[in-house]
């Protein structure tokens, strides 16, 4: 993440400060603002964030309280760090928080604010998500691809059983993320790497460009100059897709018999909704057109790929550090479903060690630590606090989970029982776990998201036992992370895998 202000732009201050420092003032204060520190003019507390701004802000509010105020260069910015301040913006107020700040990253990416993550709140956006959870999300299309992602774990499985038989390091990092772009690509396209299919360079530039600092974001003056050129990047990297997306939707058209093709992919669904109303109930509603299903389509990429692998690199990593946690998990799994198979997705919901497992993951790495940006659209009082039209508000995830008032004197610690025998949901109807948001505009992609994460990290403890490279001891494993989109490991996780089955994956009917 890029902070430091390059020194071209502290000359372009010299120049605009006094205009930049009257913009800033403009407007009335109508009534008492949520406690913060103290700000520079022009760039505010930009300055202070630094390279993890989960942490930071965490820092923050611990003197601010959990409704706190920053202005992030010209935007007035509110930061929520704890559940009863989410419940108020999330719950209480979510109609006035429901919509999305405009980024330079986003209007690029959505296509100029036609994707689902990133389009304002109204009524194109109610009707793409209805549509989306409809047709794609709901949990009976996602239990249609369960047969896809089968095959590819049982390959996957061989793949890391000749691996072991011959004691080499797995880079989890890359081959778990590999996996879920396959899963990903063979769900929306019905295409992957292996048939001559590669998007991987472009979803890895495009991640990184969503998840980079833009310092015009913020100083909206600043915007003609690039100065970081991350526009000129942006504009690159999505004109590549776009190609490459007009190649699959032609592709796809191609096929009338719909049968000789196989299983309908994402693609195949929308183009079948092609030119028919987004809200069929609503006369005046615009038609489904190629741009709304590119849209859609890159929304999906970039939403889908690298959560559910972030979410299992964190828990393998937290599992080889507490073989205790790992074996507990492998006991249960061993219990249920045997050694003479690998686990299936009807076995998730007996498995409810797995479940706790993946809600102390989520609850120490949430997916997106700082959840996706709200943007206030009406002036608004909140507990007290009057919130100004436009503010921009942050709901620090991160923080939440780690809340010691929340979790106990160990909240820093990986301890799955804690789950035992409570009532915390992971759905968005408890504040206190909240890695999916909350409200209208929590992630559509729940059901799939969890049922990727858990049987992939569910066939990894279950096939492998795992052991850290070069005698490496649990605690001498980095753990640090670093900030962007996600909130991957900054470095690699290295591990070393022995096949525990009875039988050959190879005899295995996968």
């Amino acid at each position: 993440m890029l902070l430091a202000i390059p020194t071209i732009l502290l000359v372009v201050f010299i120049f605009i400060a006094s205009a930049a420092v009257l913009k800033a003032k403009q407007g009335q204060d109508n009534g008492k603002h949520p406690p913060g520190p103290k700000s520079l003019p022009i760039i505010g507390h930009l300055h202070m964030l630094g390279k993890l701004p989960h942490r930071t802000l965490q820092s923050l509010a611990t003197t601010y309280g959990p409704i706190m105020s920053l202005k992030l260069g010209q935007v007035p910015t509110i930061v929520i760090s704890s559940p009863e301040a989410a419940e108020l913006f999330l719950k209480n107020h979510d109609l006035s928080f429901a919509s999305r700040p405009k980024s330079i990253s986003s209007i690029y990416i959505s296509y100029g604010g036609k994707g689902l993550v990133f389009s304002e709140y109204g009524p194109y956006w109610r009707s793409m998500r209805k549509l989306c959870t409809v047709q794609l999300l709901i949990a009976s299309k996602v239990e249609m691809f369960s047969p896809l992602r089968r095959v590819q774990l049982g390959e996957f499985v061989k793949f890391l059983q000749k691996t072991a038989s011959s004691r080499e390091v797995v880079d989890l990092s890359d081959t778990v993320g590999d996996l879920i772009e396959n899963f990903t690509f063979k769900m929306i396209f019905g295409r992957s790497k292996d048939d001559g299919f590669d998007l991987k360079n472009l979803v890895r530039e495009v991640l990184n460009l969503a998840g980079t600092f833009n310092v015009a974001d913020y100083l909206p003056w600043l915007r003609m100059f690039d100065l970081q050129g991350l526009v000129k990047r942006l504009k690159k990297v999505c004109k590549s897709f776009d190609i490459v997306l007009e190649q699959i939707i032609k592709d796809h058209e191609q096929y009338t018999d719909k049968e000789q093709k196989g299983q309908k992919d994402f693609v195949d669904i929308f183009l079948a909704l092609m030119h028919q109303p987004l809200d069929p109930q609503d006369e005046h509603s615009p038609p489904i057109e190629i741009t709304h299903i590119k849209a859609i389509l890159m929304t999906m990429i970039v939403a889908g790929v690298d959560t559910s692998a972030t979410t299992v690199e964190w828990a393998m990593s937290e599992l080889l550090k507490h073989p205790r946690v790992m074996k507990k998990l492998q006991d249960e799994l061993e219990s249920l479903v045997g050694m003479n198979r690998k686990v299936e997705e009807a076995d998730m919901e007996k498995l409810p060690y797995l479940d706790f497992v993946v809600k102390e993951t989520l609850r120490l790495y949430p997916v997106a630590p700082l959840l996706v940006p709200r943007e206030c659209r009406e002036d608004v009082t909140v507990d007290g606090y009057w919130i100004k039209k436009k503010s921009r508000v942050i709901v620090n995830a991160w923080a939440i989970g780690r809340d010691p008032k929340v979790w106990s004197d160990n909240a820093e610690v990986f301890y799955p029982e804690r789950f035992a025998n409570s009532n915390v949901d992971i759905r968005g109807f408890d504040f206190r776990l909240i890695p999916f948001g909350s409200g209208r505009r929590g992630c559509p992609g729940i059901h799939l998201g969890l049922t990727t994460a858990k049987i992939v990290l569910a066939q990894l403890v279950h096939c492998f036992n795992w052991e850290l490279p070069l005698g490496m001891s649990p605690d001498e494993l980095d753990m640090t992370e670093k900030f962007g989109l996600a909130m991957p490991r900054s470095k690699h996780l290295l591990a070393v895998p022995t096949y525990r089955l009875a039988g050959e994956v190879g005899k295995e009917k996968i």
